[in-house]
């Protein structure tokens, strides 16, 4: 599972019109789900997400997590994460997850962040979305499950 997270002071999305989330200062969440991911993914993602510091203290520093400073999650579900672009010049997704994989997963993620006290917005699965952002900085981190593991020394 990867996560494109932007600090925002402002986003939103809109799906045919209709603005189906907005926040004011917090972070947006690209999410993609790879075809592998369990709850295990969500879990440890879910973690990070709610306290990586990626929020300014009174010295500058990141040293805040979007917990810390009582900020909103905006969640936007984005199977692009997973293009491979290492042949030819159209991208192929065949290592991201199926819908009917992809949906329960992104809907736990939203469901652990709730639970952990964040005020979570989202967009709507499955369709074209129009998103707004400012970004704050601009800082973008991407997060990925598969960091959890040790990586082998060659």
């Amino acid at each position: 599972m990867r996560i494109l997270l932007q600090r925002v002071s402002r986003a939103s999305v809109t799906v045919e019109s209709e603005t189906t989330g907005a926040i004011g200062s917090g972070l947006l969440a690209y999410v993609g789900v790879a075809s592998t991911d369990t709850l295990e993914d969500v879990d440890y993602l879910s973690e990070k997400l709610s306290t990586i510091r990626l929020f300014p203290d009174h010295r500058g520093r990141f040293d805040q997590s979007v917990t810390d400073v009582a900020g909103s999650v905006l969640i936007v579900s984005q199977f692009t994460l997973y293009a491979d672009t290492k042949r030819g010049r159209r991208p192929r997704f065949s290592d991201a997850a199926s819908p009917d994989v992809a949906e329960p997963l992104i809907q736990a993620l939203t469901d652990r962040l709730h639970a952990g006290g964040l005020h979570i917005e989202s967009g709507r699965f499955g369709t074209m979305m129009e998103v707004n952002a400012v970004n704050d900085g601009p800082v973008n981190i991407m997060l990925d499950s598969a960091d959890r593991y040790p990586r082998q020394k060659s």
